[in-house]
């Protein structure tokens, strides 16, 4: 099974990391990631940060990306949520979670989820710092994480 979303609200992360593991008796793992967003980045205070998305196509990728884990690893379950709008430090941006019957596909899942998301999926990062806006870049170290996965 395979929830993709991407919306403007925030999300409960511990229900949701209940929704990988209910009613499924087969569950022996849950993996599950957070990420937040930060208040520095490049030498720059950051108060906020607009995320865009082309609706439609951000998902496909996304749904791509999990189909990709699903046939890599014996997963139970794959939870993909990513929010786009405005948001402020601490706010929480993706939840990645998958759950299988063994921690080691799970823990290697979930990995390969949040890297592949951060190279692969269309969203576009808009940064609200001290000193004016900037777009952000494709990082190099998310580059190297993702091409990991391809050896």
């Amino acid at each position: 099974m395979q929830r993709i979303r991407v919306q403007h609200d925030l999300f409960d992360s511990a229900e949701e990391q209940k929704i990988l593991s209910r009613d499924k008796p087969r569950v022996g793992a849950v993996v599950t990631f957070v990420g937040l967003m930060r208040d520095f980045n490049e030498g720059a205070e950051v108060v906020a940060m607009t995320l865009e998305h082309y609706p439609g196509m951000t998902e496909k990728a996304l749904g791509a990306i999990a189909e990709e884990a699903a046939q890599r690893w014996d997963l139970e379950d794959i939870s993909i949520l990513h929010r786009v709008g405005e948001l402020r430090p601490q706010d929480p941006i993706v939840f990645v979670g998958v759950s299988s019957r063994h921690r080691g596909e799970a823990f290697r899942a979930c990995e390969f989820l949040i890297d592949s998301l951060k190279t692969r999926a269309p969203f576009w990062k808009k940064e609200q710092t001290s000193e004016g806006e900037r777009w952000v870049d494709a990082r190099v170290t998310d580059d190297a994480a993702a091409r990991r996965w391809a050896e």
